[in-house]
Parts: C-alpha cells; sequence; structure tokens
C-alpha cells in the first residue's frame, strides 16, 4: 500500500498544528463558531445531533494493521469503543469529544491518517474495488491510479470551495463494484485496440434527492491525460455549478442542464488550454506511484487445498460462509474474505475496538498486515491461503465476524439515520434491526438468495437505498417518521435507480412490506432468477399489490398499538 513520503508527512503534520492552533483560539473565544465551522469542516468535523462527529480518511478503503489498531486506540481512549465504516470507506466517530479532535488528528498522522477533505465543498476521499489487486476480472489493479487522484486533489487551491461536494470512484474490473455510474465523476479503466491503458470517463452521476446515473463523456482517455481532463471537468463545474440553491449545485444538474454532447464540448473546450501541459503525468511518475502496489509475497500454491475441500463437505456451516464470504483470487491456492459486519442487533458498518484488534490481528497473521473497507460497509481480507481459510473462520466468528450473509437481504447497507445525523428526518438503524428480526433463519435467506437492500435516513441517500434491490427512504410527515420503499435498483454493470412503489409506511410496517415484496418474488420466480431478475421481467405492480394488500389492517394495529412490534419500533 501507499506509504507516506517526507513531504507527505510534513502536509499532514503542518495541517495537525494549524488545526490544533484554530481550536485553541476558538476556545479562548477568539474565534466564533461561525468562524470556527469551514475550519473543522475541512478537518472532517461535523456537529451532528448529540455532538460531534468526526469522519477519518481511509483511501480508496486500504488500511494497514497498525492503523488499523491506531483506530482502535484512538476509539477506546478518546470515543465510546465503536466506529462506524461509510458508504465513502470512510470511518466515523460519532461521539468524541470536540476539545479532544487536535489530539484523534495527531494520532492519526503518526500512523499516515488524516480527516482532510472527508467534508466540506471539495473533493472528496477517491473510491474504488475492495478487491483491488486480487480480481481475477481486473484489467490492471486500479489502486495506483486512485492514488494519483489523491495526491491531485488533497490540497488542490483551486477546488477547496467548489458548489458542492464533488465524489470520484475508479473501478478497473469487468464487472463494476465501485458503483462509477452513482459518482460525479466515475472512471472505468479500458484500454485500447493497441492495448494501451486509459479511461472510459462518466460524468454527472450522483444519488441524493435527485439521483441520476452518470453519462459516458469520454469513450477512452489516454492515462496520461487523466489529470489535465479531469481538470478541466472540474474547473467547468466551478465556474458553472449551481452555487445559488444547494440542492441543485451537485455536477449532476449542470449536465442535465447542458446536456452531455454540449458539455463535453465545454470539456474539450477547457481541456485544450490544459493538454500537454505541466499536469501529464508521465510513465516514470506512473511507476512511481505503481511500486507502492507491488504484489505481496505470494507462495506458489495449488489451485485447489485438499484439507480445504474436505472441510466443505463435512461442515456445512463453514460451507456456508465459504460460499457467501470467500471470494476468489487471481493468485492460485489464495482467496480473499468479506468479515461481515452485519450480525444481528449489531448495526451495519459498526465495529468495536476489540474487533478490530482481532481483524488487524487477523490481516498480520493471514493476510500480509493489510486489509480493505468496502462501500457495503464490510472487512476484507484479501490475500488469504485456502488451507488458513478454516482458522480464520473460527477466529472471526469468536469476534461475530463470520455471518455467512454477504450479498443476502441482511447485509444491509444503512446510515447511521436519526440516531445520530443531524440532517436525518427519519431513524435508519430501527429498520434495520426490525429486518434482521423478521429474517433471522438463514437457510430463509439462502432461499431468497441474491438481494440488495439499503436504508437512507434522508433525501441525502448516505444509505445508497436508490441503487438497491429494495430501497428504504425515511422521510418526515407532520413530525411523524415514515418509510417510502423503492424497488428495482441495483448497482454494477447494470446500475439502475429504483422506483418509488407508492405512498410511504409507518416503521412498523415496514418488516411486513419486504416480506410481502419477497414473497412475490419466491411466487415468480423461475429456477435461476435472482429478485432484481424477476421484478425486471413482471414489473411493479404485483409487488406493489402485495405491498399495499393488508394496509388498512395495519393501519388499524397502529392506532390501537398492537402492531407487529410496533410499540418496539416506534419506540425504539
Amino acid at each position: 500500500m501507499y506509504r507516506y513520503d517526507s513531504t507527505d508527512q510534513q502536509l499532514i503534520n503542518e495541517r495537525v498544528s494549524q488545526y490544533r492552533g484554530q481550536m485553541e483560539r476558538h476556545l479562548a473565544g477568539e474565534l466564533s463558531e461561525d468562524e470556527l465551522r469551514p475550519l473543522r469542516l475541512q478537518n472532517g468535523l461535523y456537529i451532528q445531533r448529540h455532538g460531534p462527529m468526526l469522519r477519518i480518511a481511509i483511501p480508496y478503503g486500504m488500511l494497514s494493521s497498525a492503523q488499523l489498531r491506531k483506530l482502535a486506540e484512538i476509539s477506546r481512549r478518546y470515543d465510546r469503543g465503536v466506529g462506524h465504516f461509510t458508504t465513502r470507506q470512510n470511518m466515523q466517530l460519532n461521539w468524541p469529544q470536540f476539545e479532544e479532535t487536535p489530539e484523534i488528528l495527531a494520532e492519526l498522522a503518526s500512523v499516515e491518517m488524516h480527516a482532510v477533505q472527508t467534508s466540506g465543498n471539495c473533493i472528496r476521499n477517491i473510491t474504488s474495488d475492495h478487491f483491488a489487486g486480487v480480481a481475477p476480472d481486473e484489467l490492471v489493479d486500479p489502486r495506483p491510479y486512485c492514488e494519483l487522484l489523491r495526491q491531485w486533489s488533497t490540497f488542490h487551491p483551486e477546488f477547496a470551495f467548489l458548489p458542492r461536494k464533488f465524489k470520484i470512484a475508479v473501478n478497473a474490473a469487468a464487472q463494476d463494484r465501485a458503483v462509477i455510474r452513482a459518482h460525479d465523476i466515475g472512471l472505468e479503466v479500458v484500454s485500447d485496440e493497441r492495448g494501451e491503458i486509459g479511461f472510459k470517463v462518466l460524468v454527472g452521476g450522483g444519488l441524493g434527492r435527485t439521483p441520476i446515473l452518470g453519462k459516458v463523456v469520454r469513450e477512452f482517455l489516454p492515462r496520461r491525460h487523466i489529470l489535465s481532463y479531469l481538470e478541466a471537468i472540474v474547473r467547468l463545474y466551478n465556474r458553472y455549478g449551481r452555487r445559488d440553491n444547494m440542492y441543485k449545485a451537485r455536477i449532476k444538474i449542470l449536465v442535465q442542464a447542458l446536456g452531455i454532447d454540449e458539455f463535453a464540448r465545454q470539456v474539450e473546450a477547457e481541456w485544450a488550454h490544459l493538454r500537454d501541459g505541466e499536469t501529464t503525468v508521465t510513465d516514470a511518475e506512473f511507476d512511481r506511484i505503481a511500486r507502492h502496489f507491488e504484489p505481496p509475497a505470494w507462495e506458489t500454491l495449488a489451485a485447489e487445498d485438499p484439507v480445504h475441500s474436505a472441510r466443505l463437505h463435512t461442515d456445512k456451516a463453514f460451507a456456508n460462509w465459504v460460499k457467501r464470504c470467500v471470494h476468489a483470487h487471481k493468485t492460485p491456492g489464495y482467496a480473499a474474505v468479506t468479515l461481515s459486519l452485519k450480525a444481528p442487533g449489531v448495526a451495519p458498518g459498526d465495529i468495536s475496538d476489540v474487533q478490530m484488534i482481532a481483524v488487524a490481528d487477523l490481516a498480520d497473521r493471514f493476510s500480509f498486515g493489510e486489509l480493505r473497507v468496502s462501500h457495503e460497509q464490510n472487512v476484507i481480507l484479501a490475500d488469504v491461503k485456502l488451507g488458513d481459510l478454516h482458522e480464520v473462520w473460527q477466529i472471526a466468528r469468536s469476534q461475530r465476524l463470520a455471518t455467512a450473509n454477504i450479498g443476502l437481504l441482511t447485509d444491509m447497507i444503512c446510515c447511521p439515520g436519526g440516531d445520530l445525523c443531524s440532517l436525518a428526518n427519519a431513524r435508519s438503524l430501527p429498520i434495520a434491526e426490525a429486518v434482521n428480526d423478521r429474517f433471522d433463519d438463514l437457510d430463509y435467506l439462502y432461499d431468497i438468495g441474491d438481494i440488495s437492500l439499503n436504508i437512507s435516513g434522508c433525501m441525502n441517500s448516505c444509505g445508497h437505498h436508490h441503487v438497491a434491490n429494495i430501497g428504504i427512504l425515511g422521510v418526515d410527515k407532520n413530525d411523524e417518521e415514515w418509510y417510502q420503499i423503492t424497488v428495482g435498483g441495483q448497482q454494477g454493470n447494470g446500475a439502475t435507480i429504483g422506483k418509488v412503489i407508492g405512498p410511504s409506511f409507518y416503521a412498523q410496517e415496514v418488516p411486513e412490506v419486504i416480506d410481502a415484496l419477497i414473497a412475490v418474488y419466491l411466487e415468480q420466480r423461475t429456477a435461476s432468477e435472482r429478485f432484481i431478475d424477476t421484478w425486471q421481467r413482471v414489473g411493479v405492480e404485483p409487488f406493489k399489490a402485495r405491498a399495499y394488500a393488508g394496509r388498512d389492517r395495519r393501519r388499524t394495529a397502529k392506532v390501537a398499538g398492537t402492531g407487529s412490534n410496533a410499540k418496539e419500533i416506534v419506540n425504539a
């Protein structure tokens, strides 16, 4: 993974010192709250519903075991012993003390980490495929390109105050696991007919209040031009993006207003001033960065391990875990492992300090001391020998990190919602818990098969509900929490935005509605169909009819206070 050089470390140390001085002046009454606000946001510090929240950058989801141990130490010393992984592959601390945040940033700097540009109207954390470097279907390792973009965008003086936040994702695999079509800029690494590596560039994607999938603005961009071309895009956005209305400030609105052809023409005109200039990336610079991502010392192993294969036949629980949580690796004898952060009774994406230490230990023993964070809010060990899988499973299971539900209904993406976030209209976590309680039978989940269910507490869509097969959005109606259901979204190469099926539901109705949607799928599916396939074949009407069929009965029960788990959910 990338390691700081002296310049990197100096920049971060100076930022910590600067922030410490700003905080001291604020506490001394020399800086008002309004004056401090943009300064603290530039260092990842929010004020949420109950207090501060600090968002820590994890570039393209890569962590060392030493960094994870430091996060465990920080969460124990300065927080409540829990960290939350987000869909941007970052970590959030939800209970730090305001005046202690300079100490936290200093601790992070000691292990080459920071909280810079995790907030504010700037280029945010670059994200990528959590299997980057080991995926059998990738053209090249995308992480060097992510690191190049990180270095270009960090502290970029021209792009520190954009009209709105700006997000970039990079994918280099045949299957898009980075949701590049839902980003302000999505980059797909491709090669031309001569074998030259470059990028297909998508622009104008995003979720939130106006969900839109990105459009191709350039089919092939040689890699040497990546910085100058992206600079042209962001310059155009910085000049013409809406600043009078925050709800229309994202680049997707500008692209929609101009049309993709006119937007592309204006980008090309701006690029003409930048092309072949000082931001052209040389092969030597690519090689310098790529050396940080050379493969680890993989052993020469057989493609199959006989002991591992035998265990798959004799241990059903282990076999189920392997089926759901173990993934193909491009090197024979190795596999990638997803450690699920979706155990029953745990907020999706939450990881305790004890679990962090356990994962760091697993990474050191079995995966070259490195790990990844997925945008689905799980943790990945990328380089595990097949012969070690059983031991990894046993250790992970002892730490409640081996729930065999990856890709299933309870592998939910979920934002913290109204329990913590000041922007939320409704709570997300009680809904996630209620769905988990309703679908607590793994055999039933395996029968349902591959399906995504995501939950957002507000229109900002931090839970990516728009690109889930079933999406749940919390809305506020007359100071009551209601939940809007979308169906038919998906991520990946064929990404689609889900459709709202109708009026929203009370909290206690949601598990029954999900149950109804699943029932239609199980009745209508063919032998090989996933939920999304059946939805696309039969359309919305059967699902909508079943979802609303028992609505009057449920409403009567809600008013009487006797509805299914009504009190537990409403009062959670």
